[in-house]
Parts: structure tokens; sequence; C-alpha cells
């Protein structure tokens, strides 16, 4: 679905889902997703509860709505390349200076949900989306390792390098 068949959605729902999650973030810097509730992220939010459950059911499936949303941005930028003439530099897997801007502008969101020890569903879906790209891009030229390291490990290290980069 391109931009232009998106519906619009109304500027103050983006808005109170902003706050929310704004809210919930910075209710995880402070403590474990399983001392966090509605209540907690509506005072936070400056909302009711009741506008809470407009959007989401329950904390459980605002994380997996927030997850998907960052995959799909993270998609978004590495499906841009598609076409790309210099995909067999392994330097430029996914233009990973425009991710690395992207994770850097959103800073506070990645470090805490990805150091989330209880939430591992953006750390999960994170690997898989960077797997896949660097698996896609390689795949034309024979990724070569060093020690004759089976291909897939390397990719997976890879990918887990890249998110250690990002959560540090």
């Amino acid at each position: 679905m391109t931009d232009q068949e998106k519906p619009r959605i109304d500027p103050r729902i983006l808005r109170t889902r902003q706050l929310i999650k704004e809210a919930l973030i910075d209710l995880l810097q402070e403590v474990d997703i399983n001392k966090i509730t509605v209540n907690r992220i509506a005072e936070r939010a400056t909302i009711n509860r009741v506008t809470f459950y407009l959007h989401y059911k329950d904390i459980p499936d605002m994380l997996e709505k927030m997850a998907q949303e960052m995959a799909e941005d993270i998609e978004s930028i590495m499906g841009s390349t598609k076409g790309d003439q210099n995909s067999d530099k392994n330097i430029d897997f996914f233009k990973l200076e425009t991710l690395l801007e992207y994770i850097a502008k959103n800073d506070k969101f990645y470090k805490v949900v990805l150091n989330s020890r209880r939430s591992p569903i953006f750390t999960e879906r994170l690997l898989t989306i960077l797997t896949k790209a660097i698996t896609e891009k390689t795949a034309n030229n024979k990724l070569k390792t060093s020690n004759d390291i089976p291909r897939d490990i390397a990719i997976w290290y890879g990918s887990s390098a890249l998110i250690g980069t990002i959560v540090a």
C-alpha cells in the first residue's frame, strides 16, 4: 500500500498514540515491563484509561503494534535499496548509514525496547529483518568468511552485532 492509498489518520489520534508510546518508553526506563499497568501508562500520557483502550486492547497488544510499526519502518528503509547497482558491495548491505541515522533519531525507543529482557519481541523482529536483508543482499555473491565459517552463522553474527551496536 502506497502513501497515497493509505487512509489519512486524524492528527489527534496520531498525537494520542505518540503520547501513549512515549509514556510506555519512559516507564520502561524506570521499571520492569511486568510492573507497568495501563493506569500508569495513562497517567504518564495524561489521558484516561478509556482512551488507552480505544487504541490498544492491552499492554501486550500495544507492544505487538509497536513492534509491527518498527518492523515496517526498518523494512521500508532497507527495501529502498532494491534494484541498487551497488548490491555486490559487502559494506552497503541496505544503506546501513540511512538505517543508523533513523535509529539515532529514535534512540530512546530502540535502547529501551532492545534492552528489555521481558519483552524480546522487538529484538527478535529486528534480528529476523536484518538477517533476511543481509541474506538477500548476499545471495548473488558468495559471502566470504575467514576460517570457513558457514554463511548462515556469519549472517546471524552480523545481524546480532548490528543490534549490539544499536543498543550500545
